[in-house]
């Protein structure tokens, strides 16, 4: 048996940004109209990335799933300037989705990633892409021998620039296709009874499961599916928030706090670990105030800060 620590965290708006320095040329610094000297250029955001990179590093997760990375080069340096290079996290794993901010799910693992599949290009009935970033296909090989499959999500957010009073009604019926198609998807792996199986369902969902004057939740097929637990339900209801939303007076929408992000153990794994995730808030802004402990050096009122959401992370034992 193996234990490994698994966690999500969209890490909001991961990007490489490059700046060059003010004595370099950037046409003389750009080899072949691809390649660029990276000594000639620093990263921008250095502040936020640095709490970021702090939030991930006191995960000291075994397999981490993020949202919201650029792309695997980002993500890499990243990686190399921050949380300890490739001697921590050995693999790594993106594909360029289908948002147009470029913003993508990820993979960073101790553990070797055997296999990976994207379904970036599934289709609804209408023709449209299905996915609004991707569902991440991931098989990562534990020390014993056993696989755990991850499927790694960022679901349509709630929204809607055109009527913000009622973002979460109107782009429901989005994230409740994608919820169905991820479920699809799974059960098309590894059958009906898939909770018998060791596999993760994690991410950003956009979405809570209590219904609201804001509507109903969009994620209920997969998020209440038999064959799936949320672990972060076993946590005291009043600690099971990811996310701080500061409300929007003018449609009258008050602050909340909601999960956002989930930890989705199938039913053979949440049986066989039977204790409840935990959720890294030191890198929340402070005006998320419902959160009373220490923050890391350098958080700000909104800006820096590691993310606007807080990481989940559970220790799971896996048998092969």
């Amino acid at each position: 048996m193996t234990t490994v620590r698994v966690a999500t965290f969209n890490v909001e708006n991961l990007f490489a940004r490059y700046r060059f320095e003010s004595n370099i040329d950037p046409m003389k610094a750009v080899q072949d109209g691809w390649r660029a000297d990276q000594t000639a250029f620093k990263v921008a955001d250095e502040d936020e990335k640095r709490i970021t990179a702090q939030a991930i590093n006191a995960l000291k997760a075994d397999v981490l799933a993020l949202q919201e990375v650029e792309n695997l080069d980002t993500l890499r340096r990243f990686r190399n300037t921050f949380l300890g290079g490739r001697k921590i996290f050995p693999y790594s794993i993106a594909v360029d989705g289908n948002d147009p901010r470029l913003i993508d799910v990820a993979v960073l693992s101790a553990y070797p990633i055997v296999h990976v599949r994207s379904y970036q290009h599934q289709l609804n009935p209408k023709g449209d892409l299905l996915f609004s970033r991707d569902c991440l296909e991931v098989d990562i090989l534990l020390p014993n021998g056993a696989t755990l499959t991850l499927f790694v999500n960022h679901l349509k957010s709630m929204l809607d620039k055109k009527d913000p009073c009622n973002g979460r009604r109107n782009t429901r019926a989005k994230r409740m296709e994608q919820a169905l198609e991820v479920k699809r998807i799974i059960t098309n792996r590894f059958g009906t009874r898939a909770g018998r199986k060791p596999f993760v369902v994690l991410g950003d969902m956009n979405d809570y499961m209590a219904t609201d004057a804001q509507g109903e939740t969009g994620i209920a097929d997969l998020a209440g599916w038999s064959q799936l637990v949320n672990v972060v339900d076993r946590m005291p209801p009043e600690e099971r928030w990811t996310h701080f939303y500061k409300g929007n007076r003018s449609c009258q929408i008050p602050p909340s706090y909601h999960q956002l992000d989930y930890l989705l153990l199938s039913k053979s794994l949440a049986t066989a670990n039977p204790h409840a995730p935990q959720i890294e808030r030191r890198g929340a802004p402070k005006r998320a105030d419902r959160y009373t402990g220490p923050r890391f050096e350098g958080v700000g009122t909104d800006n820096p800060k590691a993310s606007d959401h807080c990481p989940v992370w559970m220790d799971i034992k896996v048998e092969k």
